[in-house]
């Protein structure tokens, strides 16, 4: 875990730039609503159109470019990523699967043995 500090928007600029953003999102979603009549396309289009604009207007904040800086951050760590090959996968699967099967025998065989001992032994039921 990191012991980074959580920052927050303390420009005001920024924070009208983000509250601009959601009322361009709302805005998207009455017009989508208001549409009824109108094709569908038209109507997903207003939907689309308020979103992409209102990231346009959330990319200029500091946030924004916080977060696109974050997604290139983590793309080039991704690239970093030694991946297994398909041999590795297929074998780690086996092991899976064979673990899950030999959990499921050795549960059944623990609650098979204490139906015995708590209907059959205790309570005499059987």
């Amino acid at each position: 875990m990191s012991n980074s500090n959580v920052e927050t928007v303390t420009s005001t600029v920024d924070r009208i730039k983000l509250g601009l953003a959601v009322l361009v999102i709302v805005a998207g979603i009455v017009g989508y609503s208001m549409m009824e009549g109108q094709p569908t396309v038209a109507r997903v289009g207003v939907f689309v159109g308020g979103l992409i604009v209102a990231g346009i207007i959330a990319w200029f904040s500091e946030p924004g470019r916080r977060t696109l800086s974050f997604g290139r951050d983590s793309y080039n760590e991704v690239k970093r990523v030694v991946w297994p090959t398909r041999k590795e996968t297929t074998q780690m699967t086996g092991i899976v699967f064979a673990f899950v099967v030999v959990m499921g025998i050795f549960l059944w065989v623990v609650d098979k043995a204490l139906e015995w001992v708590i209907y059959g032994l205790l309570l005499g039921w059987r």
